[in-house]
């Protein structure tokens, strides 16, 4: 198998466990919050101003840092820093895919990673209420859902700002699951079998 494979996923619905399921079952790296890492160590940009931003689109009076200071030869130069962040995390993602296949979650990997195997992972809101409760017993089923629905509008705004594309529609994947309907083992499943392994 030569191919990324990259996994879009709405908050709660368990496509971070799919990937890495799929990428243990293949016996291929998988990144998601490495690549943050990465991206610090590779641009000189601190971590935590990567983390602060993680798949989210900030408006500039949102946020505390307008700028980053970076090298003034570099090309993020002068550019805004949620802009320089997706601009570093995509180097690494191409770099992971050239590296060989691998499992990549979220961050516009699908359309950074032009030649991947793109999945969208899904389930309904009670689904997902339900397990973020099992990881996260603490909140309230009205708060945890109000939270739920927070994350997946940042992250739709984040996806469709840098990639022109609607984030969830099955004609920007070549696989949409539901984790809910189908339960995760059964959802790694098809992914195998769509990639004919």
């Amino acid at each position: 198998m030569k191919r990324v494979i990259t996994i879009s996923r709405e908050f709660g619905s368990g496509g971070r466990e799919i990937g890495f399921c799929l990428a243990e079952k293949l016996g291929i790296p998988f990144y998601d919050k490495e690549i943050i890492s990465m991206a610090a160590a590779d641009s000189n940009i601190a971590e935590d101003v990567f983390h602060a931003h993680d798949e989210v689109l900030r408006h500039q009076e949102q946020t505390d840092h307008k700028y980053v200071s970076v090298n003034p030869f570099s090309v993020l130069y002068e550019v805004p820093v949620q802009d320089q962040l997706f601009m570093a995390q995509s180097q690494i993602i191409r770099r992971l895919e050239q590296a060989g296949p691998c499992v990549i979650i979220g961050r516009c990997s699908d359309i950074v990673v032009e030649d991947g195997f793109h999945v969208f992972i899904c389930a309904s809101m009670k689904k997902r209420a339900e397990r973020m409760q099992q990881l996260k017993a603490l909140e309230s089923v009205k708060k945890m859902e109000s939270r739920i629905r927070e994350i997946d509008q940042r992250r739709r705004d984040y996806y469709q700002y840098y990639s022109g594309n609607e984030w969830g529609n099955p004609r920007n994947y070549h696989l949409c699951l539901n984790s809910g309907k189908l339960g995760m083992e059964r959802c790694v499943d098809m992914i195998l079998a769509c990639l004919n392994i």
